[in-house]
């Protein structure tokens, strides 16, 4: 709600800036936090979030913390030779489905004569 009745301030307010991120606060009056530019390819793949939510602004400001310290360390680490961190569970599996489905998908547009 943006009439003044709603528990968090308007999300342009200088109390609501968190630097590098746009702060948007939904019809449902859900805060979220987009970061204007995108985390670097070794920060994304090792799992870090470009799009958060929080339940209040202070939740909110200690993701987008969680996240940009996620990324630098996985940048740190890329810099220093050793591996990053692994991607999520869920990014591995959809991973495994794709390299099983690539030979599926790789016979369906051979032409067999």
């Amino acid at each position: 709600m943006r009439d003044g009745s709603s528990t968090h301030p308007e999300p342009t307010s200088p109390e609501t800036t968190i630097p590098g991120w746009r702060l948007i606060l939904s019809d449902a009056g859900r805060l979220w936090a987009s970061r204007e530019r995108p985390f670097s390819q070794v920060a994304t793949h090792a799992g870090a979030e470009r799009t958060i939510d929080g339940d209040s602004l202070e939740a909110l400001r200690a993701e987008t913390d969680r996240q940009e310290t996620f990324a630098r360390e996985a940048e740190e680490q890329a810099a220093r030779g050793q591996e990053t961190p692994e991607a999520p569970a869920s990014e591995e599996r959809e991973q495994e489905t794709r390299e099983r489905e690539m030979p599926e998908r790789e016979q369906a547009g051979r032409v067999v004569s």
